[in-house]
């Protein structure tokens, strides 16, 4: 019943706060429990002093206590400001020898006994709040030398709290950046033409995504940033949505194709993409760096799209599943990656490699694109080993959507590409 009194007299001064403003870092906690064990005590605790109150960032002790890591009380209300004032010293023997400590709800409430508080001060001087340990009982044994011990692991909890407080102004900063680039209609959309081997015809183009900072940042740095604060999946919608709406610019029959990787290819909003492009001029390309976590529901994901879209897979021969993301999803197109074009004219291990792709893609049913051609070496090797398209910059680097569309008008009539556009699917393959 005491325990229930001097719990609910504790908690009707603190306040709860939302999680996320706790900083809370293993490392403190068992910097904390080290401390505390070391000098003897019930509670070891960090906190943070902002706006007239002192915010529990950390809490270690032995039995339940009435504060949480989140909660904070009035500054006044505390040792920690009669401490800071000089009214109280840094080491207690016993709180109730101190007139000061009566003061203190706390001291009846808990009630405290001994007490060993420090400033924790970070690497500028600035001091951010305060690092403590405490016990209901008294210990008239404790030294100066136990709070020099004190001060020493206070040191080591701001290290990591100013390190915790770094990354959590990154992690700020990068939420910003992502969701303001978005905000701002970013990213542009650019497209690379994609021709055929045997005529160089182009018949589509694969649309990627560029930043206004393009010139110093690359494209997959925003994404893998995105990743790291769990925007991934927004980024990549935005950059989605930019590429269907540059498919006006893709003179018919060419078609389409868009990056997708496989969460974004799981997400709700994808399929209302989709239905809003014409039937059978989008392509979606299925990165294979990408690991998939559940093969299940990224295949239930794709199913309904495919009378509406092609599925290729992208990166193939670098990525994480390797055959495992053809078996599996069915695709229709397989995208060599340049790690495997790359002086293929030069390298025979990389032509029997593409060899026994293009062999087992016929007799799947699928077509073969070779990603980063940049030779006619290359060209006219892939071209004898029997892939069918290329991209590259043999044949152009990525375009703006209205020089794009002026290449594939001036390379090749729409009539000459109309014979050439429509890779085989998997299911005339049987026939």
């Amino acid at each position: 019943m005491a325990d229930s009194v001097r719990s609910n007299s504790l908690s009707s001064y603190l306040v709860a706060e939302p999680a996320a403003a706790t900083g809370h870092d293993d490392a403190v906690d068992h910097i904390l429990d080290a401390v505390r064990q070391h000098l003897g005590m019930e509670i070891a605790f960090a906190s943070r002093i902002a706006d007239g109150r002192r915010h529990f960032t950390h809490i270690r002790a032995d039995f339940p206590v009435p504060a949480a890591p989140g909660d904070s009380e009035p500054l006044e209300d505390t040792f920690c400001q009669r401490i800071l004032e000089g009214r109280l010293p840094e080491l207690i023997h016993h709180a109730p020898d101190h007139e000061a400590a009566h003061e203190v709800a706390l001291t009846a409430a808990l009630p405290i006994g001994s007490h060993l508080n420090v400033p924790l001060r970070l690497s500028d001087g600035k001091l951010y709040g305060t690092f403590c340990c405490l016990s209901r009982h008294s210990d008239r044994s404790l030294t100066e030398r136990d709070l020099n011990t004190l001060r020493a692991f206070a040191d080591l909890a701001a290290v990591q709290i100013e390190t915790e407080l770094k990354n959590s102004r990154a992690h700020a900063a990068a939420v910003e950046r992502i969701t303001g680039a978005i905000a701002h209609g970013q990213p542009a959309i650019v497209l690379q033409p994609i021709h055929r081997l045997d005529s160089n015809a182009p018949v589509g183009v694969e649309a990627l995504a560029r930043f206004r900072d393009s010139g110093h940042r690359s494209p997959s740095a925003w994404f893998n940033e995105a990743a790291g604060v769990g925007l991934a999946v927004d980024l990549e919608l935005a950059a989605v949505n930019a590429a269907i709406q540059s498919l006006p610019y893709v003179p018919e029959p060419a078609y389409l194709a868009v990056n997708l990787s496989p969460a974004v290819a799981i997400s709700g909003p994808l399929e209302a993409l989709v239905d809003a492009a014409p039937a059978d001029r989008l392509v979606l390309e299925i990165t294979e760096h990408a690991e998939v976590e559940d093969y299940t529901a990224l295949k239930r994901a794709l199913d309904p799209l495919r009378g509406k879209v092609r599925i290729a897979i992208d990166d193939v021969g670098a990525g994480y599943s390797g055959l495992r993301h053809i078996l599996v999803l069915e695709p229709d197109i397989l995208k060599l990656d340049m790690s495997l074009t790359r002086d293929v004219d030069r390298d025979s291990a990389r032509r029997a490699l593409i060899h026994a792709m293009v062999e087992f893609a016929r007799d799947i049913g699928c077509t073969i694109v070779a990603e980063g051609v940049e030779s006619d070496g290359e060209r006219a090797a892939l071209r004898h080993l029997g892939v069918d398209y290329a991209q590259g910059w043999h044949y152009s680097r990525p375009l703006p959507p209205v020089a794009a569309q002026q290449y594939l008008l001036g390379v090749q009539t729409q009539s000459d590409s109309r014979k050439t556009i429509a890779p085989a699917r998997r299911r005339s393959a049987a026939t």
